[in-house]
């Protein structure tokens, strides 16, 4: 079976190791491990993976963040894949930093890219896997921490919280949401 697999971030070296990135950085782990590299292509960077019969297209929009759908429906259309083979990796600011939370489907949660997303498929069923980055952060300071580097502690997580996540991502689509929620919905070690 066919997946697409989206990671949201924001292009360019200046947002590399952001919060915002956490989708990027997911897929560029597991492309990493499946000794595959990303190709610039038609509204973002594409790479193949494949595991247990499943094939997965992983996708880094080029749109930035707040025009993700854009890249989403014209790789869904390319792909020819329902709703349903469509997995959104995102970070999100309501969760303790490294925290994972799949969901089959879902409200944008004040996230802009997932807003988008939903916008442009005409729908919000779609599965997402939000990964916390915390909201440590004072009051107005939401756009300066979301778009802030990772703290040396926090990019030490990042290879756990990275292949946790990917193993999420190969159980969905090789044993169900449900099977996959189970392994994944839990809280991170650093979250209090």
């Amino acid at each position: 079976m066919n997946w697409l697999v989206v990671g949201l971030g924001n292009i360019g070296a200046e947002y590399a190791n952001t919060r915002h990135n956490m989708g990027f950085m997911v897929l560029d782990a597991w492309a990493k491990a499946s000794n595959t590299v990303f190709e610039t292509s038609r509204y973002g960077s594409i790479a193949e993976v494949s595991f247990k019969g499943n094939r997965f297209t992983l996708l880094k929009p080029s749109t930035y963040m707040n025009l993700s759908g854009k890249a989403v429906r014209y790789w869904m259309g390319q792909l020819k894949l329902p709703i349903g083979q469509l997995l959104v990796i995102s970070d999100d600011l309501n969760l303790p930093f490294g925290s994972l939370r799949l969901r089959k489907n879902g409200s944008a949660g004040g996230h802009n890219g997932l807003a988008n997303i939903t916008e442009m498929l005409g729908s919000q069923d779609y599965a997402r896997l939000r990964i916390g980055i915390g909201n440590d952060f004072s009051r107005g300071g939401q756009i300066d921490f979301v778009l802030g580097d990772l703290t040396r502690e926090e990019t030490a997580e990042l290879p756990e919280i990275c292949s946790k996540a990917i193993e999420g991502v190969k159980t969905f689509a090789s044993a169900g949401i449900d099977r996959a929620m189970n392994m994944v919905n839990t809280k991170a070690k650093s979250a209090k």
